[in-house]
């Protein structure tokens, strides 16, 4: 069976580094996601998320985050839970 994507990067600030997560399944801090796309991929465990400029603990399908990431994505590129 083919791993399915939690969520989709639809927003990119190259300058802080944050990413916005548009998620299609529920994720944790704590948790290590795999991105992919354009520029390859890489994994990392997640060490802070946020709605709205608060910090948040779990978040869950449908909502968007922004998420802080050590390499650089592209709009469109795909995040799984590994």
């Amino acid at each position: 069976m083919a791993e399915k994507p939690i969520g989709k990067i639809s927003h990119y600030y190259p300058n802080i580094n944050v990413a916005v997560v548009e998620l299609q399944g529920t994720i944790k801090v704590g948790d290590t996601i795999r991105i992919e796309g354009h520029g390859g991929s890489f994994e990392q465990k997640i060490s802070s998320m946020q709605i709205e400029h608060k910090q948040i603990k779990e978040a869950k399908k449908g909502q968007s985050i922004g998420l802080k990431l050590s390499q650089d994505v592209k709009e469109k590129d795909l995040v799984y839970k590994v």
